[in-house]
């Protein structure tokens, strides 16, 4: 099975508490997600609940085609204020492994994403991850920096 890697950087001019309150908050991600995956939390929890290592976070989407399917992550890794992992136990690709990594910086919070991930069916998801997987997933995270930018600002460069 091959696997891809997905790397992105972004730095955001919030507090490192803000960030991690924001994103550490599973209702959020569909803040962030473009609005054609029809991304939907299903998982029962209060706005203020926040990850912790074990926790299952169900999602509705639809990746490709308006087709919808279950979606299932487990949040496996929390350092408080400095990265957590999610995992994929069920959904569309064969493997799913993305860290979330916050750094406080001058002016805010860079924050580093690390996707490794990998299509089932062998040659033909290999074929369709060159043809269309990979440019979908980068378009979600560059949605996902504006999107960002949109709630919290530019960080200003010096």
């Amino acid at each position: 099975m091959k696997s891809y890697v997905l790397k992105t950087e972004q730095a955001i001019p919030i507090t490192l508490d803000m960030a991690w309150d924001f994103f550490s908050s599973p209702l959020n991600l569909a803040r962030i997600t473009p609005p054609d995956m029809g991304f939907v939390v299903t998982s029962d929890y209060a706005a203020d609940t926040k990850i912790y290592p074990g926790m299952i976070i169900t999602y509705k989407i639809a990746p490709l085609l308006g087709i919808t399917m279950n979606w299932m992550t487990e949040i496996t890794h929390v350092a408080d204020k400095q990265y957590f992992t999610d995992e994929q136990r069920f959904g569309p690709y064969a493997m799913w492994h993305h860290q979330h990594h916050f750094k406080e910086i001058e002016g805010g919070v860079l924050m580093n994403d690390i996707l490794h991930y990998a299509i089932p069916y062998g040659i033909i998801g290999r074929l369709s991850n060159s043809l269309f997987v990979a440019n979908k997933v980068k378009e979600i995270f560059e949605f996902r920096e504006k999107a960002i930018e949109g709630i919290f600002g530019k960080m200003q460069r010096t």
